[in-house]
C-alpha cells in the first residue's frame, strides 16, 4: 500500500532495499546461488553407474549432469532414476548410465532471476535445475537448498 501511494514500483523498492525480502526475490540471479565448476556435479555419457553414484555422493545435491565431450546436456541421473532403475529390475552392474538418466533435465540460465528457478522447480515437481549456455553447455547445478541459503524461498 506504501508502495503505490508513494508511487514505487516493485523494482525500485526492491533496487532501494536489496537485503529485504523482495530485494531478494527480485534481484538475485541464478549464478549468485548456483554451483559452478567442480562443485556441479557431472559425468560424461561414457560413464558406469558406479561413476554416477561416485559422483552424485562426492556433489552432494541428490544428482549428477551427464554431459557430452563439449559439456553440452545431454541428461540428468538422480536418485529417483536409480530408485525406478531398481524397481524395473534392471541388472546395474551392466546399465551405463545413459540408458537410466533422464534424457530432458529442467535447464536455466545463469542471467535469469532465482526466483525464476523456484517456479520452474514448482512446476516441474523437481528440486535441482541444470544451468546451462545458449548452446545447452553446463555451466553449473542449482538445488533447492542453494535457494533457501540465498534466501530466495
Amino acid at each position: 500500500a506504501l508502495m503505490r501511494a508513494r508511487g514505487f514500483t516493485q523494482d525500485e523498492f526492491a533496487r532501494a532495499h536489496p537485503g529485504g525480502a523482495l530485494g531478494r526475490r527480485l534481484l538475485t540471479l541464478v549464478r549468485d546461488v548456483m554451483r559452478s565448476g567442480p562443485d556441479a556435479p557431472r559425468v560424461f555419457t561414457t560413464a558406469t553407474l558406479t561413476d554416477a553414484l561416485l559422483e552424485m555422493s562426492r556433489g552432494r545435491m541428490g544428482m549428477t549432469a551427464v554431459v557430452d565431450a563439449h559439456q553440452v546436456v545431454k541428461g540428468i541421473f538422480t536418485d529417483g532414476d536409480l530408485r525406478r532403475a531398481i524397481e524395473k529390475g534392471q541388472d546395474l552392474r551392466k546399465t551405463a548410465i545413459t540408458g537410466i538418466m533422464s534424457p530432458n533435465p529442467r535447464t536455466i540460465g545463469p542471467d535469469r532471476l532465482a526466483a525464476e528457478a523456484v517456479e520452474i522447480m514448482e512446476r516441474g515437481k523437481v528440486t535441482q535445475l541444470l544451468v546451462v549456455d545458449d548452446s545447452a553447455r553446463l555451466l553449473g547445478a542449482l538445488n533447492i537448498h542453494d535457494l533457501f541459503r540465498g534466501k530466495v524461498v
